[in-house]
């Protein structure tokens, strides 16, 4: 049996902050989106925190209510900076923070980030404008599930869900990266600079939407590959080229979309990492950098 990791294995110089995706949240009902992954970092010296911002929104407005959120963690442990770690649509609002306000980060963290965009939300945004119908439906039925979403979790943020879907088509993510061009790729599949205005940036992702039948989540994330080209690697929501960002960790893990924040409850593939392996190891990398 090996020995266990040494104390402080996980103790970052600056906090973990968390930053949910899509129809995220920090936790609802005593579930939380980020399945255990606070526990397993605090558990080896990591300081961490859950944020919460408009689940359904642009990664400006999303951004914006994350700079608050970063502010009050600062005024909270007396840090200077922070870690984020965000996950899909929390890569492009991670790294807005960290473009209009580097002052207040020491490291972004992108796990399958929409940072180039995804055939998921190009279709939906082009299904939207050749149907009425399908807008007026997509527009309704999307924003009251995420201010349902909002409502249970206690954030109070207006929700727009055209705007998120927006943001994530590939001309939207272009001007946006245009903008914000830390750590982006100039290639298809490469890596971004490992350093931009003093931040540093990572990235890892997965590319099997299916990976465990006990998941029930996985009618999601299997559907949603449907809307990749044929031979296209991608975690059922996210390209693998399109999440990299700066030192690419990996875009190969056998993880969808879901278990890179180890849902659903911790269900994930028998035969690769535990996410939760794989995030203790970045915090010890984040350790190891001086961050």
């Amino acid at each position: 049996m090996s020995a266990p990791p040494p104390t402080g294995y996980t103790e970052t110089q600056y906090p973990i902050v968390l930053a949910h995706g899509l129809f995220g949240f920090d936790a609802i009902l005593g579930v939380d989106y980020w399945y255990k992954v606070p526990e397993t970092l605090q558990k080896d010296g990591a300081t961490v925190f859950l944020t919460s911002v408009a689940n359904s929104n642009s990664p400006e407005v999303r951004g914006e209510q994350l700079i608050a959120e970063v502010e009050r963690v600062l005024a909270i442990t007396g840090a200077d900076k922070v870690n984020l770690i965000g996950h899909s649509h929390g890569g492009p609002t991670t790294r807005y923070v960290a473009s209009v306000r580097p002052d207040l980060v020491a490291s972004v963290t992108s796990i399958s980030g929409v940072n180039k965009g995804t055939p998921v939300a190009e279709t939906l945004s082009q299904w939207q404008n050749g149907a009425t119908g399908f807008s007026w439906l997509l527009e309704n039925l999307g924003n009251t599930l995420a201010g349902a979403i909002d409502f249970l979790s206690g954030g109070g943020y207006e929700q727009d869900i055209l705007a998120s879907i927006g943001s994530m088509t590939f001309a939207e993510a272009d001007a946006f990266n245009q903008q914000h061009p830390g750590g982006i790729p100039a290639t298809a599949c490469g890596e971004g600079a490992y350093e931009y205005q003093n931040v540093r940036y990572y990235s890892w992702a997965g590319e099997k939407p299916l990976t465990n039948v006990l998941d029930p989540l996985e009618v999601v994330t299997g559907a949603a590959s449907l809307f990749f080209p044929a031979g296209e690697r991608n975690d059922g929501l996210v390209g693998a080229c399109a999440s990299r960002l700066g030192m690419v960790i990996r875009d190969d893990f056998k993880m969808n979309h879901l278990d890179e924040v180890n849902q659903t409850f911790g269900i994930h593939a028998l035969t690769d990492t535990d996410p939760l392996t794989v995030f203790r190891t970045h915090a010890n990398r984040l350790k190891q950098a001086g961050l």
